[in-house]
């Protein structure tokens, strides 16, 4: 089960961070690192991506967190890992009307990936051993 959440984890971010990449429009900031990553032809297809993709992928990396923190009742690491997408989903429905929402939208981006890249250096482990070593000593 390990890797599924490995991999949904991934791919919430990075598909996040690239459907919001592919919107020059929306995001400038983003738009400008697309275009300079040669993305630039993403940009035709700005609304799929911004209200289709982005909401599904910022799902997943939401369920990801959750299913992460079943497996390993790590608090602080459900925090950070649900504080990301969050952000990104109220900033695209409830919150956009309002002029710094796109400060929120960038915000949630940089929290995900930043605990992406806390979850490639740290890999979350059980805080608990279940397991009796059954080793006799002599």
């Amino acid at each position: 089960m390990q890797w599924l959440i490995n991999i949904f984890d991934k791919s919430g971010v990075i598909g996040t961070i690239l459907a919001a990449t592919g919107c020059a429009s929306c995001f400038p900031a983003l738009g400008t690192l697309g275009s300079s990553l040669g993305l630039a032809f993403l940009s035709q297809y700005e609304g799929l991506f911004i209200n289709t993709l982005l909401p599904i992928f910022a799902w997943i990396a939401l369920v990801a967190s959750v299913l992460s923190f079943l497996a390993h009742r790590l608090w602080l690491r459900l925090i950070a890992g649900i504080t990301g997408p969050t952000m990104v989903l109220l900033s695209l429905y409830p919150l956009w009307q309002y002029n710094w929402s796109t400060y929120l939208f960038y915000t949630g981006l940089v929290v995900m990936l930043l605990v992406a890249i806390w979850d490639l250096i740290s890999p979350a482990r059980k805080t608990c051993v279940t397991s009796i070593s059954t080793e006799v000593t002599k």
